[in-house]
């Protein structure tokens, strides 16, 4: 998405762009399922939260997968309030690009999520992701309760010790409570299905996460 030269360590609350009280205007609708972009969801699903480098290869890799009634992206874990994205990629808000999931657990579980999230990039690499460098492309689990948390923090060091195996680095996975979730701008909602040939700068380690391969019983 960007190449350009950007700051590689997070910036402090007090220096971080103000930001603004109005939320960025964005799409009403999924662009592939058509079904409401922000809900109301139907009651029994459940959400989760990931960051794995530019969001638009990102999101295609949970809208794919069965068992996901929806997905969004966004901004998380900064301080810049309704950031715009061009903020966010000054470095100056302190967000990473984010993937909204939402999943009915009668047919996906949460850990087969946390497979896909881990197998669909290469969480060693910090603050960047291939190309794309940058505190938003840093890798990160943002929980809702101490479910996921507990199986974010046991997927992490299992894939830890799978990488390791195979001469990788440590995982650089940030694993945090799931703050506000800004919305991104309407264009970049489900991009890669609106624009099939457009930039995907995700690439996975090869290296199978062993964890993930159940689904909840119907």
């Amino acid at each position: 998405m960007f190449w350009s030269k950007k700051p590689l360590d997070l910036p402090t609350r007090e220096d971080a762009l103000p930001g603004r009280t109005q939320e960025i205007p964005t799409a009403r609708t999924h662009y592939v399922t058509g079904r409401p972009l922000k809900g109301p969801y139907p009651d029994g699903l459940r959400t989760a939260v990931f960051a794995l480098g530019c969001f638009w290869g990102a999101e295609r890799k949970f809208w794919q997968q069965e068992g996901v009634y929806g997905t969004a992206v966004g901004y998380v874990a900064g301080f810049t309030a309704n950031p715009t994205y061009e903020e966010v990629c000054s470095g100056r808000t302190g967000h990473t690009e984010a993937v909204l999931v939402v999943f009915d657990p009668a047919k996906v579980t949460y850990e087969a999520l946390l497979k896909t999230f881990f197998e669909a990039h290469d969480p060693t690499q910090g603050m960047r992701q291939g190309n794309d460098v940058g505190t938003q492309y840093r890798s990160g689990i943002y929980v809702t309760d101490a479910d996921q948390r507990t199986a974010a923090e046991a997927a992490k060091a299992a894939y830890g010790t799978a990488l390791k195996a195979k001469g990788f680095g440590a995982v650089t996975s940030e694993i945090a409570e799931l703050g506000p979730f800004y919305f991104a701008e309407d264009y970049h909602q489900q991009y890669l299905a609106k624009n099939p040939g457009g930039y995907c700068g995700l690439g996975g380690t090869g290296v199978s996460c062993p964890i993930g391969t159940g689904v909840a019983a119907e």
